[in-house]
């Protein structure tokens, strides 16, 4: 189950992906096959080969990108996570979802 995104957001992540961007979107989300993870991001890109080689360029295995047609993403759960929304600079969704644990910032 899904929730803690805006409809704006959404359609947004969607045109990114869909003009073959790499775009993030981060929402909450609870699956009893894991317990204590509350988010998930969605790193997305129509571009499959654009999205693959992001995946093996932080180390994720591209075997398990969603190929669901029009919008491919790789679910990125768990410590990674936040590591990785570092990397990328994406500060707002690691504030918004309290991502950052006692890290602060981008010179954190």
């Amino acid at each position: 189950m899904a929730f803690g995104v805006k409809r704006e957001e959404l359609n947004a992540w969607k045109k990114a992906v869909s003009e073959g961007e790499i775009a993030f979107l981060t929402h909450y989300w609870l699956d009893p096959r894991y317990p204590g993870i509350t988010t998930v991001t969605k790193v997305g890109c129509a571009d499959l080969s654009r999205l693959r080689a992001w995946c093996i360029a932080h180390g994720l295995p591209p075997q398990y990108i969603h190929n669901r047609s029009p919008f491919p993403h790789f679910d990125l759960i768990g410590q990674r996570q936040p590591e990785i929304l570092r990397q990328e600079g994406q500060w707002d969704q690691l504030t918004r979802f309290k991502l950052l644990g006692d890290k602060t910032g981008p010179d954190a």
